[in-house]
């Protein structure tokens, strides 16, 4: 058995990234917890029932998926990167001596979203197996809407060298997404359902499966 952590920098971009990696993770027997950089503030300009659905998607999110700890941060959405950088390791550090995993799943630091950058920086720094021992397998994930909308010169792209097989568990990801109302839409807006559908699907023809999740391995320890 494997100690999991998914960090999402905002609720949905686990299940986006790696929702049929977190329930054939759970069916195989691993402890998997589940890691939220950032969360809704009125002072932000949301109103409490914005905040109270939210905080009634993340309970909903977390019964499904059966999580062995939620880990919520709390620093304001869309604003980490106006965050104090040594606040958002030393908080991320905490969480990781709490959970001591082996898995870690990040979000691509290419992302379009600021939120996505900071949160790899982040968790990259809370990496150091000097520091952290425990952490054998770094993956990191691709986000449609965010992923794929990057348009840094600079960046060579997402290229993933590791493949999930979620053809069983698909179904339920795209579930377990719907939570998300105000996240999904209509095709071709990026969070649709036929849309994370096709992504499924042209990630399981690179290995001759009906549906997978890609990732970026970036640290391997055997």
């Amino acid at each position: 058995m494997s100690t999991v952590l998914v960090v999402a920098p905002h609720p949905d971009d686990e299940t986006l990234g790696c929702g049929g990696a977190i329930l054939r993770h759970t069916a195989e027997g691993d402890s998997v917890h589940w890691l939220i950089m950032t969360a809704m503030h009125e002072s932000q300009g949301y109103t409490s029932e914005e905040i109270r659905t939210r905080q009634n998607e993340i309970d909903d999110i977390n019964k499904r998926y059966g999580f062995d700890g939620v880990h919520k941060l709390n620093f304001p959405t869309a604003e980490l990167d106006a965050c104090a950088r040594n606040k958002l390791i030393s908080a991320f550090s905490k969480a990781m001596a709490i959970v001591e995993p082996a898995v870690m799943y990040l979000p691509y630091r290419n992302d379009i979203h600021s939120d996505h950058k900071v949160t790899f920086d982040v968790a990259a720094a809370c990496t150091k197996s000097f520091r952290y021992p425990s952490i054998k397998s770094v993956r990191v994930y691709e986000t449609l809407s965010e992923t794929e909308q990057g348009l840094s010169p600079d960046d060579s792209g997402f290229r993933p060298n590791l493949f999930i097989d979620i053809s069983r568990y698909f179904d339920e990801k795209i579930e377990i997404m719907q939570v998300y109302k105000s996240e999904m839409g209509e095709e071709p807006f990026p969070r649709s359902r036929g849309v994370i559908e096709a992504l499924a699907k042209y990630r399981g023809s690179v290995i001759g499966s009906h549906a997978a999740e890609a990732f970026m391995l970036i640290r391997e320890i055997l």
